[in-house]
């Protein structure tokens, strides 16, 4: 008599990066929600950083997946680590230093100097590599930032803690990181990217890494005009605006320093472009880095019918 075998199914476990996303964000909003039940400030700090290092830890976890075997866990974890403390803390120096007013001026300024220490960053990171594609400048250009993006999360978060007031605002903490959280994927991550696979196809060709070339450099300034974009989302809306729509008296007011009143319609307008601003510079961002894949992959398409 013959047994029949067991109908054994085979259940298609998660991608890492789905684990760590999941378990992560289950354990945050535990964390939340213990707070706010027993009002333990001793889980804020703990609350802070798992939201803040969730998605971008997620991120990196994605890319490092589809990295060459040049790029180790200890690199990643350097270049984590390094692009955000680093990166933090050339960047605040420097803004100290140099941007006093949050004019177009000023976003321009910031663009430029957090671009500029990922940058160096992400040379340093790479300098000794040996090998360099592509494909691994944009995971490490990407690890850098989402480092970055952590660490600074982590800042607006913890100064979204303290109220006017004096009191402290567990709810400010939660917003904030909520709202970075999406917006982080567009952001200092997707820039570095950019820079990183630049800086990586200039060294794939000359056999080493530098960061004197036309490519670099236009990759560079690139991504700063993005992020000076992003940022200054909110004044270029009211100025867009008062463009379109401001009164003669309106327009006065604003040339002369005077406060400008909106109307209904005005504040209605102006919280629809700041959606579509960042949207807009999202979108620029998305669409070089599908470009760069899409190279990427032709490339090795190609090189494997050589092969």
């Amino acid at each position: 008599m013959t047994v029949p075998a067991p109908d054994v199914r085979h259940r298609r476990r998660l991608p890492s990066w789905a684990r760590i996303f999941l378990g992560g964000g289950a354990l945050w909003a535990a964390a939340v929600v213990t707070t706010f039940v027993t009002g333990n400030v001793n889980l804020v700090p703990t609350i802070i950083l798992v939201g803040a290092f969730l998605v971008p830890v997620t991120f990196v976890s994605y890319a490092f997946q589809r990295a060459d075997g040049i790029l180790t866990p200890q690199k990643i974890f350097s270049a984590f680590l390094y692009g955000g403390v680093m990166g933090v803390l050339g960047a605040s120096v420097l803004e100290a230093a140099f941007v006093h007013n949050t004019s177009i001026h000023g976003f321009l300024a910031v663009g430029l100097i957090e671009e500029g220490v990922k940058l160096l960053v992400l040379w340093l990171m790479a300098r000794r590599l040996g090998r360099y594609t592509v494909r691994d400048g944009l995971v490490l250009g990407a690890t850098v930032g989402f480092g970055f993006a952590a660490f600074e999360s982590a800042g607006y978060a913890f100064q979204a803690l303290f109220t006017q007031q004096g009191g402290l605002s567990l709810l400010n903490v939660v917003e904030t990181e909520l709202l970075r959280g999406v917006l982080t994927p567009f952001g200092h991550g997707l820039w570095t990217a950019v820079t990183g696979a630049a800086l990586f196809a200039v060294a794939a060709r000359r056999g080493r890494i530098r960061l004197r070339s036309a490519l670099v450099a236009g990759a560079y300034l690139l991504v700063s005009l993005l992020h000076a974009l992003w940022d200054a989302a909110g004044l270029a809306a009211a100025w867009l605006t008062l463009y379109l729509t401001g009164s003669a008296m309106q327009r006065y007011d604003a040339r002369n320093g005077i406060g400008v009143t909106p109307t209904p319609g005005q504040v209605h307008i102006d919280a629809v472009l700041n959606l579509v601003l960042p949207a807009l510079d999202a979108v620029i961002g998305l669409a070089v880095i599908a470009a760069v894949i899409a190279r990427v992959r032709r490339q090795e398409r190609a090189a494997a019918i050589a092969r």
